[in-house]
């Protein structure tokens, strides 16, 4: 199964090796050489025709026609006509006779997509099409027969639309003999980065330029984002890029100048709520995240600048190029800053001044001394110091303080209040 699964990924363009794709797609395969009825439940862009296509082309079916089909995007007094047809004189308008789509698609597979949003007289013709494979061209009285498979596709929750008198309680039974849950992108985050390199690639081979490339930085920032337009979405985000962006490296600065609105909804999401107080203590929790990052780098670029301004050895060089820059600083609970007996004299002829000990032994040993920095990660701590520094910035203006820190004024009077402030 592992070969066949890797194989028909690659035919129909399905990137991805979540466990959650990997079984969506596995049901599509042993489902396909069937005639069973197929119902394909997922977010929008999350790729629901593509897998009715696997259904079609793995089936006895695959010589004959497949025709994709949004019923929301069929006007309700003139769905009917478009999928069963119409006689002449049926209605005003219709100068002569119509084959339906049913009757073009004999001996094939029909994928509706959004059939939520399908009429409920609409609903109870399709009822009778999938228990008899009969139906009445609108304006007749006559029966014909056809043979399509169905293989139908929501956004919505079926179920739901049943309790609310939406959609028909014995037509969603019919069609769900088979479901395939499609997973969005924010449950299958290892497969982003997958997509957004072929996207680019895709894009760099259509538009004749170099491909872009993300950062560490910008990886996270696209992998962490929830995506709520999904596969679709990501795939608009690649080509904005590929075409907008001078640099072919992506920075978070370049993402968030091109499509500001990625930086929205960027953090993840606590299970169970959906409290828009916790996201935005989530955001002031990671502009504090963002501020440490700033501060490592600072301190590594004065290390180096002391180290060239004083002219000194040091004798193991990748200490500090290992220095942590990830996009969030790692947990720890202590920090090397640097080792003083890595540091050593540098001696000279030509210039004698350069051969004076900059760091001796007294001022060595005070320094090793105080190389370990305990550091608190408690995160009310560091709630608690970030929330000072607003205050302070803004002279206890609450209002400019709340702002900056990405919060409601609300949220900021009960922190305040909480942490005694």
């Amino acid at each position: 199964m592992g070969n066949e699964l890797f194989a028909v990924k690659r035919r129909f363009g399905i990137v991805g090796n979540s466990e959650k794709l990997n079984h969506a797609l596995n049901t599509a395969i042993r489902v396909a050489p069937t005639d069973l009825t197929v119902l394909i439940a997922g977010e929008s862009g999350v790729g629901k025709e593509a897998f009715s296509k696997v259904v079609h082309h793995l089936s006895p079916r695959k010589h004959n026609n497949f025709m994709a089909i949004n019923c929301g995007a069929i006007p309700e007094g003139t769905i009917n006509s478009e999928l069963f047809g119409h006689e002449k004189g049926a209605f005003t308008g219709a100068a002569k006779d119509r084959l339906g789509y049913f009757e073009t698609v004999d001996g094939g597979t029909m994928f509706l997509d959004e059939i939520g949003e399908m009429p409920l007289d609409t609903q109870a013709f399709l009822l009778r099409i999938l228990e008899s494979g009969e139906f009445m061209r609108v304006g007749t009285s006559k029966v014909l027969k056809t043979d399509v498979r169905i293989v139908a596709a929501s956004n919505k929750d079926l179920f739901q639309q049943v309790k609310k008198g939406k959609f028909r309680e014995d037509l969603f039974y019919r069609l769900n003999t088979v479901p395939i849950h499609i997973p969005p992108l924010r449950e299958r985050k290892e497969d982003i980065l997958l997509l957004f390199r072929k996207f680019a690639s895709d894009f760099a081979e259509k538009y004749r330029i170099e491909p872009i490339r993300l950062s560490a930085e910008a990886a996270l920032l696209i992998q962490n984002y929830t995506w709520p337009g999904n596969i679709r979405q990501l795939k608009n985000v690649a080509e904005q890029l590929s075409i907008l962006a001078e640099e072919r490296i992506m920075t978070p600065e370049i993402i968030l100048s091109t499509i500001p609105n990625i930086k929205h909804n960027n953090l993840p999401t606590l299970v169970g709520t959906n409290s828009a107080t916790d996201f935005q203590e989530q955001e002031m929790l990671y502009k504090l995240l963002f501020e440490m990052k700033k501060d490592m780098t600072d301190l590594k670029s004065l290390v180096f600048e002391l180290i060239r301004n004083n002219d000194l050895n040091v004798s193991d060089l990748s200490n500090f190029n290992k220095l942590e820059t990830s996009f969030l600083p790692a947990p720890t609970t202590e920090r090397n800053i640097i080792t003083p007996s890595v540091v050593t004299p540098h001696t000279s002829e030509s210039n004698p001044e350069l051969n004076t000990i900059l760091i001796d032994d007294d001022s060595k040993q005070q320094y090793a001394n105080s190389e370990v920095v305990e550091e608190s990660l408690s995160i009310e701590n560091m709630e608690k110091e970030l929330i000072r520094k607003a205050l302070k910035k803004h002279k206890n203006r609450r209002r400019d303080a709340a702002d900056d820190l990405g919060i409601s004024e609300r949220t900021l009077y009960r922190k305040i209040k909480q942490y005694d402030l």
